[in-house]
């Protein structure tokens, strides 16, 4: 059976952005903290970050091999629509995305965001990119923001295979000791507080995820499995309150209480960007190994077929819903699947009301 794309007539595929060259770090990190009021040394320090990795963040190459890949999959599966990519914060842009989509034709688009969570930072916040992109864009096309999908097993099964592969590559004698670290990009007490329509919903989501994971993984080991869910990337403010513990901190008290091996789980992100490469690769493992910690880092979806293919399938499931059907929707753990449209109020704008796609106040 032929899949049925219908009302869309095209995929978006939004994410983050980052710089290809030392000459883009300072420019692009003054787009993304725009207005934020993050002092000069935290941007001095993360710019140091990307200047030790040769100045060039490895996001856009991995949405280029994501694009590729999706289209790929699109084409196999006999789903005729164009793949287009735009980034919030660096080239391509996405009102340069729209420009071309409207170009050709296009006239409604599902935009699948590489963020699984609800936030204002992972959600929201790219609905207000979106409509600020549209705005800039004459006779751009309608935008739909697919579902948040931490909680399906298309995201959820490559990181429980990525597990076990890292738990594997422990050294045998402490194998079955180790403790899985789920780790996720930390963000400000007040933005998990309004995160979801109800609030609390990034840690909710974050702690539902890790423990469907942990469960499979004790199936797979036939033993307990002990966990944690700890916090890397703080950038704001030392007077504002972030998520805690900190990824290293919390090894350092593992490693006081006796622990002798721990698996680096990037739950929060989808591909191997720079809060992978750096924060855990390049600084939790150093860490770790100073304290004596056995450790390894899982792999994070990535290209992982499944995770393509989630891709397809949310696509295939918001068309159905907007068809006026009643599709199926994939859930694993204890929450429900995501909603189509975020409801009002939903991951609320600190600084006040802006223009969204995507939600029953836009």
């Amino acid at each position: 059976m032929t899949p049925d794309p219908a009302p869309y007539d095209a995929v978006l595929l939004v994410s983050f952005g980052g710089p290809e060259k030392p000459a883009d770090v300072v420019p692009f990190l003054e787009n993304v903290t725009r207005g934020r009021g993050i002092p000069k040394e935290r941007l001095a320090e993360v710019g140091e970050h990307y200047f030790r990795l040769g100045g060039r963040s490895p996001i856009n190459d991995q949405n280029r091999a994501l694009l590729a890949a999706i289209r790929e999959d699109f084409a196999t599966n006999g789903l005729e629509v164009p793949v287009y990519w735009g980034n919030r914060n660096w080239d391509p842009y996405l009102a340069d995305a729209l420009a071309q989509m409207r170009d050709d034709g296009v006239t409604r688009a599902a935009c699948f965001v590489t963020s699984a969570y609800s936030s204002y930072s992972s959600c929201r916040q790219y609905r207000e990119n979106l409509a600020a992109a549209a705005a800039e864009v004459p006779g751009a096309p309608r935008l739909d923001k697919l579902r948040t999908y931490y909680n399906h097993p298309g995201f959820v099964g490559p990181v429980v295979d990525a597990v076990l592969a890292a738990m594997a590559d422990l050294p045998a004698d402490v194998r079955d000791d180790a403790r899985l670290v789920f780790v996720t990009h930390s963000i400000p007490l007040t933005m998990n507080a309004a995160s979801g329509p109800r609030g609390g919903a990034y840690v909710a989501q974050h702690e539902s995820v890790a423990a469907a994971v942990v469960d499979q993984v004790r199936r797979e080991v036939s033993r307990s499995v002990d966990h944690d869910l700890v916090y890397c990337s703080r950038s704001g403010p030392p007077t504002v309150p972030w998520l805690e513990p900190d990824v290293n901190d919390h090894l350092e008290q593992l490693a006081e209480a006796g622990t002798r091996a721990v698996v680096l789980v990037p739950v929060g992100f989808v591909s191997d960007h720079m809060e992978v490469v750096y924060d855990l690769d390049t600084e939790a493992l150093v860490t770790a190994d100073k304290l004596g910690l056995a450790a390894a880092r899982a792999a994070t979806p990535g290209v992982d077929p499944r995770f393509v293919a989630l891709v397809r399938e949310l696509v295939l499931e918001r068309a159905a819903a907007e068809r006026g059907e009643l599709p199926a929707r994939s859930a694993v753990g204890a929450l429900p699947a995501g909603h189509d449209r975020c409801p009002a109020g939903c991951c609320v704008n600190a600084r006040g009301p802006v223009p969204t796609i995507g939600g029953e106040d836009s």
